[in-house]
């Protein structure tokens, strides 16, 4: 994209070639709305559009030089149909329909970061460049969202060059992996499913020092075999397991120090959390209006749903931490909640991010575990001069990875995790996932990654509302996969598609 340059060797693009760049933190004018930044990716194309249209008008008019006129609207109808931008306006709001972009006419400093990439994002795909170059382009997408990302990008008719730890994405879009392993760059042809097959290969030839690598691939190609039904016997499995899981925790107690371990906490009771008819809202909007549901010992609720429909808002109400407009909220006697505000100010930026871990201890209580403190910080991807970064300094995706670790390392029954999966990498991911289907007690996760949400979760809790019920909340038991497929069984092929979300009012006017 000509932004940095190389220490060493060259990277130039062919002459005549256009590159777009999807950054982290993207820059947008300042000065404009969403829909005027999202505009500037069509500039050219509307500038011709409108002489397009002025042309026809001059014309019209007496002595207008007809072969002059005739001569320059053909080669701009050349270049608006090889840009296929006659309907413009209908494909830009498609586009911000599709990615969730905020109303129009909000200015872009308002904007959550979140919120920010969605709109850069957008204004870089209708820009259409012949090299995309896309960082991370799945997060803060909700799925409906990605599934219409992937298709557009599989159609799309230049080259995508893609920094993602999405799995889905890499299996739906990838016809190339290139991974980057101790500075050096491994590529693979196919998907991430033929990605998994080749680098067991390779793991299986450099021999035993990378056994324990690929052990954890060929559990991951073996779900990947697996068909719906097969995944959805597992799922149910878990829940049934329970007691013998509790038992098998408490007899070892060890840990692995080099991954994400999940401490065991005290056995749960048979009530975990049951919620009836539950209502919760901000200002005039509601966000939960009759939610009810109950969690059994050793499920793994997957959360799903765009951004501000009140997914962290339901953690903070079974915390205490909000208060509900109506229903009831019984949590069990037994229930010891492991639970970290991702928006949480108490963390002195002055410190250490292992010192933030650690309290400055060399081992620590990690449930009923005592570990190296740094061997447990490094499990979350922190590694050696890494642990040393200031509070204050650290990007989103690492805060994020702090409060994981800060929230597993509580030693809870229940734990509550707001978006864990964003920003890690792959083999922490299925570290992650490991963890969560080792760990005898019951999960809560918000996640946009439908890969996660397929291994782990034994039930859904997702975010349906609509104008006419825009509070619906459905609680489905099964996985990501089983649950799309019963959504459009129920709500018809149109309920996959992502749209604007809505609230309805608290009060009437």
């Amino acid at each position: 994209a000509g932004i940095d340059t190389p220490s060493n060797g060259e990277a130039r693009l062919s002459p005549g070639y256009s590159v777009g760049i999807l950054l982290q933190e993207p820059p947008l004018n300042e000065e404009k709305t969403v829909l005027g930044n999202v505009q500037e990716g069509v500039g050219e194309i509307y500038e011709k559009i409108q002489r397009f249209n002025e042309i026809s008008e001059e014309m019209a008019q007496d002595g207008a030089d007809f072969d002059a006129l005739l001569e320059e609207m053909g080669k701009l109808q050349e270049a608006i149909d090889a840009a296929d931008a006659w309907d413009i306006d209908n494909q830009l709001e498609q586009a911000m329909d599709a990615l969730r972009c905020p109303p129009g006419d909000e200015m872009v400093t308002h904007l959550s970061g979140g919120e920010r990439r969605r709109v850069a994002l957008c204004k870089l795909l209708l820009q259409k460049p012949d090299l995309l170059l896309l960082d991370e382009p799945t997060n803060h997408l909700d799925a409906e969202s990605v599934l219409w990302l992937e298709q557009h990008l599989s159609a799309y008719p230049g080259a995508v060059l893609a920094v993602t730890h999405d799995r889905y994405f890499l299996d739906h879009v990838a016809e190339w992996i290139c991974e980057v392993d101790r500075g050096r760059l491994h590529p693979y042809e196919g998907n991430y499913s033929t990605y998994l097959e080749k680098k067991r290969e390779r793991m299986e030839v450099q021999g035993k020092k990378d056994q324990k690598l690929a052990k954890r691939l060929a559990e991951e190609l073996e779900w990947v075999r697996s068909n719906a039904k097969g995944r959805q016997t597992k799922s149910k499995a878990r829940l049934a397991r329970y007691e013998e899981m509790a038992a098998e925790a408490e007899r070892t107690r060890k840990l692995d120090f080099e991954e994400i371990q999940i401490p065991p906490g005290p056995r749960l009771g048979q009530v975990v959390i049951e919620a009836t008819d539950l209502k919760k809202g901000f200002g005039d909007r509601v966000l939960i209006d009759g939610l009810s549901f109950s969690l059994p010992r050793n499920g793994i609720v997957g959360v799903i749903g765009p951004n501000g429909v009140g997914k962290s808002t339901l953690f903070k109400t079974i915390v205490g931490m909000e208060q509900l407009d109506g229903g009831n909220l019984k949590v069990g006697e037994t229930v010891k909640i492991s639970y970290v505000d991702q928006n949480r100010e108490n963390i002195d930026p002055n410190k250490s991010l292992w010192e933030v871990v650690s309290d400055g201890l060399d081992y620590i209580q990690v449930g009923q575990v005592e570990m190296p403190s740094r061997a447990y910080v490094s499990a979350f991807g922190f590694k050696g001069p890494d642990q040393q970064k200031k509070a204050g300094v650290l990007s989103g995706g690492e805060r994020n990875r702090l409060n994981l670790a800060l929230t597993l390392k509580q030693g809870g029954n229940l734990l509550l995790l707001d978006e864990p999966t964003n920003d890690l990498d792959v083999e922490t991911l299925s570290s992650l996932e490991n963890a969560l289907l080792e760990f005898p007690g019951c999960a809560v996760v918000v996640s946009h990654d439908r890969w996660f949400l397929d291994r782990v979760a034994t039930h859904i809790l997702a975010y349906e509302g609509t104008e006419e019920n825009p509070s619906n909340w459905y609680w489905f038991e099964g996985n990501f996969e089983s649950y799309e497929a019963n959504k459009i069984e129920r709500l018809g092929p149109d309920a996959a598609k992502p749209h604007r979300v809505t609230h309805r009012r608290l009060t009437r006017d």
